[in-house]
Protein backbone atom coordinates (compact mmCIF):
# COMPACT_ATOMS: atom_id res chain seq x y z
CA UNK A 1 0.00 0.00 0.00
CA UNK A 2 2.97 2.94 0.62
CA UNK A 3 5.40 3.42 -1.80
CA UNK A 4 9.14 3.78 0.09
CA UNK A 5 9.17 6.81 1.62
CA UNK A 6 11.47 8.79 4.08
CA UNK A 7 11.11 12.25 6.08
CA UNK A 8 12.90 14.49 4.29
CA UNK A 9 14.45 14.10 0.69
CA UNK A 10 16.93 10.86 0.23
CA UNK A 11 20.23 10.36 -1.34
CA UNK A 12 19.15 7.67 -3.05
CA UNK A 13 16.14 9.25 -4.90
CA UNK A 14 19.23 11.88 -6.41
CA UNK A 15 19.29 9.58 -9.44
CA UNK A 16 15.74 9.50 -10.44
CA UNK A 17 15.97 13.39 -10.98
CA UNK A 18 18.84 13.11 -14.50
CA UNK A 19 15.92 13.57 -16.99
CA UNK A 20 13.56 15.82 -14.80
CA UNK A 21 15.40 19.06 -16.46
CA UNK A 22 18.33 19.94 -19.36
CA UNK A 23 21.22 19.17 -19.76
CA UNK A 24 23.01 21.16 -17.54
CA UNK A 25 20.77 19.29 -14.70
CA UNK A 26 21.36 16.33 -15.80
CA UNK A 27 25.41 17.05 -16.02
CA UNK A 28 24.70 17.57 -11.86
CA UNK A 29 23.08 14.86 -11.44
CA UNK A 30 25.29 12.51 -13.17
CA UNK A 31 28.60 14.52 -10.71
CA UNK A 32 26.65 13.69 -7.62
CA UNK A 33 26.02 10.43 -8.49
CA UNK A 34 29.08 7.97 -6.48
CA UNK A 35 29.84 11.16 -4.27
CA UNK A 36 29.48 10.45 -0.51
CA UNK A 37 26.15 11.21 1.34
CA UNK A 38 27.93 13.79 3.21
CA UNK A 39 29.33 15.53 0.81
CA UNK A 40 28.68 19.37 0.84
CA UNK A 41 27.42 18.77 -2.72
CA UNK A 42 25.14 15.94 -2.14
CA UNK A 43 23.66 17.81 1.02
CA UNK A 44 23.29 21.03 -0.76
CA UNK A 45 21.03 19.42 -3.74
CA UNK A 46 19.27 17.52 -1.13
CA UNK A 47 18.32 20.65 1.03
CA UNK A 48 17.03 22.52 -2.49
CA UNK A 49 15.03 19.45 -3.04
CA UNK A 50 13.65 19.46 0.76
CA UNK A 51 12.45 22.73 0.19
CA UNK A 52 11.32 22.51 -3.62
CA UNK A 53 9.12 19.89 -2.34
CA UNK A 54 8.26 20.94 0.80
CA UNK A 55 9.35 18.04 2.29
CA UNK A 56 8.71 19.64 6.00
CA UNK A 57 5.32 19.74 5.71
CA UNK A 58 4.48 15.91 3.94
CA UNK A 59 3.09 13.57 6.37
CA UNK A 60 3.15 9.90 6.12
CA UNK A 61 -0.02 9.77 5.44
CA UNK A 62 -0.47 11.88 2.74
CA UNK A 63 -0.79 11.39 -1.17
CA UNK A 64 2.66 12.99 -1.57
CA UNK A 65 4.23 10.43 1.03
CA UNK A 66 2.42 7.41 -0.50
CA UNK A 67 3.46 8.13 -3.88
CA UNK A 68 7.03 8.24 -2.68
CA UNK A 69 9.73 10.86 -2.81
CA UNK A 70 11.65 9.73 -6.38
CA UNK A 71 8.11 10.80 -7.96
CA UNK A 72 7.29 13.54 -5.53
CA UNK A 73 10.48 15.31 -6.81
CA UNK A 74 10.71 14.50 -10.67
CA UNK A 75 7.01 15.71 -10.37
CA UNK A 76 7.87 19.00 -8.29
CA UNK A 77 10.71 19.82 -10.65
CA UNK A 78 9.13 19.27 -13.74
CA UNK A 79 6.45 21.35 -12.17
CA UNK A 80 9.36 24.16 -11.11
CA UNK A 81 8.91 27.61 -13.33
CA UNK A 82 12.45 28.32 -12.16
CA UNK A 83 14.95 27.99 -15.00
CA UNK A 84 17.82 25.25 -14.83
CA UNK A 85 20.63 28.33 -13.91
CA UNK A 86 18.08 29.39 -11.28
CA UNK A 87 17.92 26.22 -10.05
CA UNK A 88 21.42 25.75 -10.37
CA UNK A 89 22.61 28.82 -9.23
CA UNK A 90 20.19 28.05 -5.64
CA UNK A 91 22.29 24.48 -5.65
CA UNK A 92 25.56 26.04 -5.88
CA UNK A 93 24.37 28.65 -2.65
CA UNK A 94 23.04 25.32 -0.63
CA UNK A 95 26.35 23.96 -1.64
CA UNK A 96 28.21 27.19 -0.45
CA UNK A 97 26.04 26.85 3.05
CA UNK A 98 27.03 23.61 3.78
CA UNK A 99 30.37 24.03 3.29
CA UNK A 100 30.66 27.04 5.48
CA UNK A 101 28.83 25.21 8.36
CA UNK A 102 31.06 22.91 8.27
CA UNK A 103 34.07 24.64 8.63
CA UNK A 104 32.36 26.48 11.37
CA UNK A 105 31.81 22.84 13.43
CA UNK A 106 35.04 22.10 12.82
CA UNK A 107 36.18 25.30 14.71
Amino acid sequence: MYSVNEILFPHYAIPALRNTRGEQWAQLVDELDGKPDASAEVLGLMSLMIDLNGCLSCETDSFRAMRGCAPCAKQTLRRCKDSDEELLRAYQERVKMMRDNCLDAKQ
